[in-house]
C-alpha cells in the first residue's frame, strides 16, 4: 500500500511516499528510509526499491529533498548537504513517531549521491540501525578529483573561482546562475557513466518531470567541502552494506568507504552491472535487492 505523506524538516515541508505490505496485520513494522540521487526525485530508483522492499515485509519511506521534487524550499534545485542530511534524519523522526512503525528497526538506504548522504546522516543518528547503499557516490569528492578520482586540480582551482564568482555577481543583483543536471553533452561524453546518466534522466527510460531540472552554480563550493565518509568509524558498531557495479565508474567509493568503517561492513559487488545499471535495470536491481532484503532482515529483526 502506498500513502503520500509530508514531514518537516527545518521549517520545510518534504513530501515522501510510505510504501507497507499489503498483508500488514497491524504488529509494528521495521522500516526503511530511501533517499534519492543527486537531481533525482522519489518516484525513480527510490520507488523501484521502496515497492519491492515492502513486498519483503518493510515500511519505507522515500521523499524528495528540500528545494526539489514536490518538497518545499526555495531556490529551487539547491544541493545543500546539510539540509540532505537533515532530510535523511527527519525522514527517520517522521517513521519513529508512526504508530505502525516499531522505531528501534529503522535502517537508511541511500542511492547515488544519497550513499554518500545517508551514511554521513547516519554517523551521528544512532536510531539508523543498519545504513546500505547503491551506487554510492560522494558529490563532495566527485566534485574535488572527479568521478573517477583521477581529475586535474585545476579543474577544482577553476570550479571554486566560478562559483565565487557567481556569488559576486548574484549579490550585485544578477539572476541566479544555473546549470542543468544533465547537459546535452553528456549524451556523447566519453564517461560511459555520463552516456547513461543522459540516457535514464533524459529519455523515456527513466525521464520524470521533477527530476534532471537544474541546480545552482553557487553550490559547487559549498558540496566541494562536503566528505561524506570522513568520520565512517562513528557507524560502529551499526553494520554497513554498500552495492556497487563491477562496471561502476563510482565503485572506487563504495570501496573506499567500506575499507574506512570501524562496523561490520560489506561490500557487494554485483557482476556486470553500471552506476546507472543498479537504478532500474531488472537484471541487477533484483540481486541488489535481494541482497538488502536479507540484510535488513538480519539487522532490523524483532
Amino acid at each position: 500500500m502506498k500513502t503520500s505523506v509530508t514531514f518537516p524538516s527545518n521549517g520545510l515541508a518534504i513530501a515522501g511516499a510510505l510504501f507497507t505490505p499489503d498483508d500488514h496485520t497491524g504488529a509494528r513494522l521495521p522500516a526503511v528510509v530511501v533517499s534519492h540521487p543527486g537531481g533525482g526525485v522519489k518516484e525513480q530508483s527510490p520507488t523501484i526499491y521502496g515497492e519491492r522492499l515492502a513486498r519483503a515485509g518493510f515500511a519505507v519511506l522515500v521523499f524528495d529533498a528540500a528545494y526539489q521534487g514536490e518538497s518545499e524550499g526555495e531556490p529551487r534545485g539547491t544541493e545543500d548537504p546539510s539540509q540532505r542530511a537533515e532530510d535523511i534524519r527527519s525522514a527517520v523522526s517522521h517513521l519513529a513517531a508512526r504508530a505502525e512503525i516499531d522505531p528501534e528497526r529503522i535502517g537508511a538506504l541511500g542511492i547515488c549521491a544519497s550513499g554518500g548522504y545517508v551514511p554521513y546522516a547516519a554517523q551521528t543518528d544512532r536510531r539508523i540501525k543498519a545504513v546500505a547503499t547503491v551506487s554510492a557516490a560522494d558529490f563532495g569528492k566527485v566534485i574535488r578529483e572527479g568521478i573517477d578520482g583521477k581529475q586535474d586540480p585545476a579543474v577544482l582551482d577553476a570550479v571554486l573561482a566560478q562559483a565565487g564568482a557567481v556569488r559576486t555577481a548574484e549579490a550585485r543583483g544578477e539572476p541566479l546562475h544555473r546549470v542543468p543536471w544533465v547537459p546535452d553533452e553528456m549524451r556523447d561524453s566519453e564517461s560511459r557513466q555520463d552516456r547513461e546518466t543522459w540516457e535514464f534522466y533524459r529519455t523515456a527510460r527513466g525521464a520524470h518531470p521533477r527530476a534532471g531540472g537544474t541546480r545552482l552554480v553557487r553550490d559547487l563550493g559549498r558540496v566541494a567541502l562536503h566528505d561524506s565518509f570522513a568520520l565512517m568509524r562513528l557507524l560502529a558498531p551499526r553494520p554497513l552494506l554498500m552495492i556497487a557495479g563491477s562496471e561502476a565508474e563510482t565503485a572506487h567509493h563504495s570501496r573506499e568507504a567500506v575499507a574506512a568503517a570501524t562496523s561490520p561492513a560489506e561490500l557487494c559487488i554485483i557482476e556486470g552491472a553500471t552506476h546507472v545499471d543498479l537504478y532500474d535495470r531488472d537484471e541487477y536491481v533484483i540481486p541488489a535487492v535481494t541482497k538488502l532484503i536479507d540484510f535488513y532482515g538480519e539487522h532490523l529483526a524483532a
